[in-house]
């Protein structure tokens, strides 16, 4: 349940809670933490609502970096500041970082063996269901969106074309769509 605009949010209560905070949540992902972060931020914690998710999201993924750690950055930016910037990069790049070193020292040794090459594959496909759960779950805050959510999947289904069936650049689709969505939305809510 998402507290109600009125309703204050609760948030983290210190730098801490928000390292340890953003630390589980990096721990509880592989190869992408996005469906876990909402689960976690939106659902679990109510620091954000679904709203402010997908619009933080959306500002995560146009800038550099690794998404999820753009966006632990402006959750701990909201609550604290720089300090809270750079506890919740902390908490989502530290144990992770060590934890990844030691799995490529073991993964030098037993690259080869079926059973870890099978492992992998299994993997990627709990990440892509993940994705596929997460999009699901963020459409209906797309009934909220000036466009509309036919106009909205429209673009979702372009930018499907021209990244997957065409293979044009992530640019293209990027500074395209980003520009055609962004002009679309600014016509339909100026004054």
């Amino acid at each position: 349940m998402n507290p109600s605009p009125s309703e204050p949010h609760p948030q983290p209560q210190s730098l801490s809670d928000l390292f340890i905070s953003f630390t589980v949540l990096a721990l509880q992902g592989f190869g992408g933490v996005v469906a876990i972060v909402q689960r976690e931020m939106v659902e679990r914690k109510r620091w954000m609502t679904q709203e402010e998710f997908v619009e933080d999201w959306a500002v995560a993924q146009v800038m550099p970096g690794p998404n999820v750690v753009n966006l632990s950055m402006m959750i701990g930016a909201r609550y604290f500041g720089l300090r809270g910037a750079l506890a919740a990069l902390a908490g989502m790049l530290t144990v992770p970082l060590v934890l990844v070193v030691l799995l490529a020292m073991v993964y030098a040794q037993y690259a080869s063996h079926p059973g870890v090459t099978g492992a992998l594959h299994g993997m990627s496909a709990v990440a892509a269901g993940l994705i596929a759960s997460t999009g699901l779950k963020l459409l209906s805050a797309l009934k909220k969106h000036p466009l509309g959510v036919p106009i909205c999947i429209a673009l979702a289904a372009a930018c499907f074309s021209i990244i997957a069936l065409l293979r044009w650049p992530l640019v293209y689709a990027l500074f395209g769509l980003g520009a055609v969505s962004c002009l679309l939305t600014y016509r339909k809510i100026k004054p």
